[in-house]
């Protein structure tokens, strides 16, 4: 899955800055004697050194409003801002991403320089979604898709889903009961979804204390992984030695966690029968022994470690987060939560619906697919680079620059899309446009990227999301919490793009 920009949480840091600024210029030298000058594309002047670092954190605004609202209306479809010593290009157009992304898909596939704490949880870069084009990229990637996501593997874990839908269903029931029907919907969303992802990870049954430890973890490696000063400014890095140690605290943590879930699955599969609640199949099964192109050793249980995290980050937060939005607009449609209902029941009837039913549904699927349109897990894919230095819509693209393609911008573009801030099932029903959500034949709806890097979570997202929307819808009528208030739609950035109020809605149980 992809993953949002996070430059927010860096604006503490601007006094500081501004402090040091005067140790800086002197190395403005370096970066005035070039041999050759790029012709980059078209951004806001910037500071010596600190580039538009002052400017951004100036704006008070998240990274992906400040791209919305300032750079692309002044700039352009593609576009240079300068964070400190990064160069960052910015790409918003549906013929530019072609051209990059499809066209010429193996010249822009590959990652930049990771900042350091990410390196340590990395591993250097081991995992399907920051390695490098080439090779071990190749093999990562060959065996998520192929050994575990794909349709086949996916329709083995049926049981686990329809499982963790239950569990979802008796959460809201219990927390509707407790609070006058109110219930947070994120909260539980994500809960549901993570056993699923536990479950299809490790291969066996959890009890929900450790779940609980595993889901904290995660979070906490997810927050220390965030962008720092020093990811712009290397020369602050010495600065930073305590949180680079907290870093190596959390990775021992994360390890001492999860190796011991490894070795019960590797248990389990060496004495068939003896854990009752082991799977038949698992995604570690397909990494302990996983061949990489190019290497003579299996991954090392640290390896694995970051395989499985990567796993269980990529895919938790970007599902509850678009069922958060789905039931947001669920509440604040009630003609298309009708809709959503009667076809369910015209479908399933009284018995409970199941994702063999959702494949019959198709105004069902046209909401899904605006609302991965309007609400995108993320604004940005992934951050891309270039192999080698090339160019695209006249200007040059080095292969130290980081590029950003930020999606929302054919999303929400009003060329592409008539209205596009109205959220609008019909717009896929009744066949009035069969878009390509994996952007092959076209490049309009492309919530999880496109081309090479394109998430590979694509298909299990979809059934995820399909299925818990119609169970949800099934059991309970979805209203306003408080009654006759209006869902506020504010975004914000985190490690997705969610809603700024978490969502509170109330529920009433179908008859």
């Amino acid at each position: 899955m992809a993953s949002t920009i996070s430059l927010s949480s860096l604006s503490s840091y601007y006094h500081f800055i501004f402090a040091a600024l005067a140790l800086l210029v002197s190395s403005f030298i370096f970066f005035s004697t070039r041999k050759r000058k790029l012709n980059l594309p078209p951004g806001p002047p910037g500071w010596p050194i600190v580039g538009n670092l002052f400017q951004f954190f100036g704006s008070g605004m998240p990274f992906f409003m400040y791209t919305r609202d300032v750079l692309i209306p002044n700039y352009g479809p593609i576009l240079t801002i300068k964070m400190g010593t990064r160069t960052t290009i910015i790409i918003s157009s549906a013929d530019l991403a072609r051209e990059a992304f499809i066209e010429r898909g193996q010249v822009f596939a590959s990652r930049p320089k990771e900042n350091a704490t990410r390196n340590i949880f990395s591993v250097n870069k081991f995992t399907v979604n920051s390695s490098l084009y080439g090779p071990v990229w190749r093999s990562l990637r060959r065996n998520m898709v192929q050994n575990m996501l794909s349709a086949t593997r996916l329709k083995g874990f049926r049981d686990v889903r329809d499982n963790a839908m239950d569990k979802l269903i008796h959460r809201l029931k219990s927390e509707a009961d407790a609070n006058d029907g109110a219930v947070r919907v994120l909260k539980s969303a994500r809960y549901a979804f993570f056993c699923v992802l536990l479950t299809m990870c490790f291969g066996i049954q959890l009890d929900e204390e450790m779940i609980e430890k595993i889901d904290d973890m995660m979070k906490r490696v997810v927050l220390i992984v965030d962008p720092r000063i020093d990811d712009f400014l290397p020369l602050f890095t010495p600065f930073f030695y305590r949180q680079r140690k907290k870093a190596i605290q959390v990775r021992k943590q994360q390890l001492d966690l999860l190796i011991p879930l490894i070795k019960r699955r590797k248990m389990a599969l060496q004495n068939p029968g003896l854990d009752k609640s082991a799977t038949s199949f698992s995604y570690l099964d397909t990494l302990f022994e996983l061949e990489l192109e190019g290497r003579k050793t299996t991954p090392t249980n640290a390896q694995i470690v970051t395989l499985c995290s990567e796993f269980l980050n990529a895919a938790t937060d970007t599902t509850g987060t678009a069922i958060e939005w789905a039931i947001a607009q669920i509440i604040d449609n009630p003609d298309i939560q009708l809709k959503l209902y009667e076809e369910i029941k015209s479908v399933a009837g009284d018995r409970k619906v199941d994702e063999n039913d959702t494949q019959k549904m198709p105004y069902l699927n046209a909401f899904c697919k605006e609302l991965l349109r309007r609400h995108p897990p993320t604004y940005f894919s992934l951050t891309h680079a270039v192999l080698e230095p090339t160019t695209l819509g006249g200007y040059d693209i080095p292969p130290d620059a980081s590029v950003e393609f930020y999606l929302a911008g054919i999303l929400h573009d009003p060329k592409i899309w008539p209205n596009p801030e109205k959220f609008d099932p019909d717009r896929f029903s009744g066949g009035k446009d069969d878009a390509d959500i994996t952007g092959v034949k076209d490049v309009r709806l492309i919530p999880f990227g496109l081309g090479r890097r394109i998430c590979p979570g694509l298909t299990m997202a979809s059934i995820h999301v399909n299925l818990m929307v119609a169970r949800m819808v099934q059991e309970f009528e979805w209203l306003a919490y408080p009654e006759n208030s209006k869902v506020d739609f504010s975004p914000t950035a985190e490690f997705t793009i969610v809603m700024k109020n978490s969502l509170i809605g109330k529920i009433k149980p179908r008859v």
